[in-house]
């Protein structure tokens, strides 16, 4: 299994955003949505060592209801809510493609 590399999350998200919204955010604001997706994933206790967590078990929904809300609540993200699903499931993909090696 490939290991997770920031800078290839990153490059997946960016793939997803029209250039318009691509030229917005900058490295750090996407880091931010990948920190709080493994931050949930901690909360739901996805990240415990003894727990083998399938994809079934990640609720898509409820993650990109809680990546946008935490948006929400930094009145500093320049992030769209129309880019939140979108940016949430490239890097699931991502994370995905990992397994893939």
């Amino acid at each position: 299994m490939k290991e997770f590399d920031e800078k290839e999350a990153i490059n997946a998200m960016r793939a997803v955003l029209s250039d318009e919204s691509s030229v917005l955010y900058d490295d750090d604001e996407l880091l931010n949505v990948i920190d709080i997706i493994w931050d949930w994933y901690d909360d739901q206790g996805l990240l415990d060592i003894d727990t083998e967590a399938d994809d079934e078990d990640i609720n898509t929904d409820a993650l990109i209801k809680h990546v946008g809300k935490m948006l929400a609540k930094d009145s500093d993200s320049p992030i769209r809510r129309e880019d939140v699903e979108p940016l949430v499931m490239a890097e699931l993909r991502y994370e995905q493609s990992l397994e893939e090696f």
